[in-house]
């Protein structure tokens, strides 16, 4: 038996009908209404809140498995605390449920934000030290908490795997995560900003937590990266999957500070939400590569070029159009 959370998320989506292709029987957890996703109908849903812990521990009744997909992302100053109950909180009731089980091993879903990254080092590591006095973006302390969580765990006989995603790319809500990116070309948007971006494919993604997961691997974590690509070229390329004009005029770094300040002033006032940050306008101007090495001499995985996923994607969102109005 397997338990997961997020399931209405881009991995959590592709993550089950993955499992239940194997022959493995999933609960999964639900809020609001069941996600219309592959398989939903062998799945036994139950409805609850990982901020429940009592709904937790009776959720893990007979379970071997756990992927913790179920997070946050948001880069919007009003959601800071709310990062905090999602990512941290959340993160720690379920490895709290899974000690009480015992004999259940977990797959946390964190982010390549949770990564350390020290001054002067371009390539990033599973090993890159997190350095707690230099300034991180709600989101990315967040996730780097629930880390730590996970580790408290495993240092209290918890058997787990950590996984630090990059981008993830797969044809999903069109309003929601990397998809938006899609969007943005789709409707053929003027701007793209110097730096660049790591990028992975959803489908590798599950690949990997499905790998080390059901391996004797245990109390490690691992960065699931395809390759680092420059905004410019992930547009270019998202542009001639949609047969659209790519993004053409660069944002200097200057200019995006002036930007992400504008939007604040405008959202103070009109209590909206921003559409660029100050972090996000800082986190596009970086440019560190995340290293796949240890995860490929952990478990043989061969990462899609993210060209390949880039094509993949439009492909599935062009098949979304004739029947979803907002991809517009």
């Amino acid at each position: 038996m397997i338990f997961v959370t997020g399931g209405s998320g881009l991995i959590g989506s592709f993550l089950i009908p993955a499992l239940l292709g194997q022959g493995y029987t999933v609960k999964a957890l639900y809020r609001g209404q069941v996600p219309s996703i592959k398989g939903a109908d062998q799945v036994q849903w139950v409805e609850g809140d990982i901020l429940d812990p009592v709904f937790l521990r009776n959720a893990l009744q007979e379970v071997q498995y756990v992927f913790h997909c179920a997070g946050l992302v948001s880069y919007a100053p009003q959601d800071k605390e709310l990062l905090k109950q999602v990512n941290i909180e959340g993160t720690a009731n379920m490895v709290d449920a899974c000690l009480e089980h015992g004999g259940v091993k977990l797959c946390h879903v964190s982010s390549i934000a949770a990564v350390g990254r020290p001054k002067g080092v371009q390539t990033l590591t599973e090993n890159s030290k997190w350095d707690a006095s230099v300034e991180h973006s709600a989101y990315a302390s967040s996730k780097y908490l629930g880390e730590l969580e996970v580790w408290r765990g495993i240092a209290e006989g918890l058997e787990a795997v950590i996984v630090n995603p990059s981008v993830v790319l797969g044809p999903s809500d069109w309003n929601r995560s990397s998809t938006q990116l899609f969007k943005y070309v789709y409707n053929e948007r003027t701007f793209y900003t110097q730096g660049s971006a790591n990028f992975v494919d959803v489908r590798d993604v599950t690949e990997a937590m499905m790998k080390l997961t059901f391996s004797e691997i245990t109390g490690e974590r691992f960065i699931l990266n395809a390759e680092q690509v420059s905004y410019k070229d992930f547009f270019k390329g998202v542009a001639v999957g949609f047969d659209k004009k790519a993004p053409s005029v660069k944002v200097p770094p200057a200019l995006a500070e002036v930007v992400w300040r504008l939007e604040h002033a405008r959202t103070w006032f009109t209590g909206g939400r921003p559409l660029i940050t100050k972090d996000t306008a800082r986190v596009s101007g970086k440019n560190h590569l995340f290293s796949n090495e240890k995860v490929r001499e952990a478990i043989g995985i061969n990462f899609r070029p993210v060209a390949e996923s880039i094509a993949w994607v439009c492909d599935g969102l062009k098949e979304q159009k004739a029947s979803a109005p907002e991809f517009r």
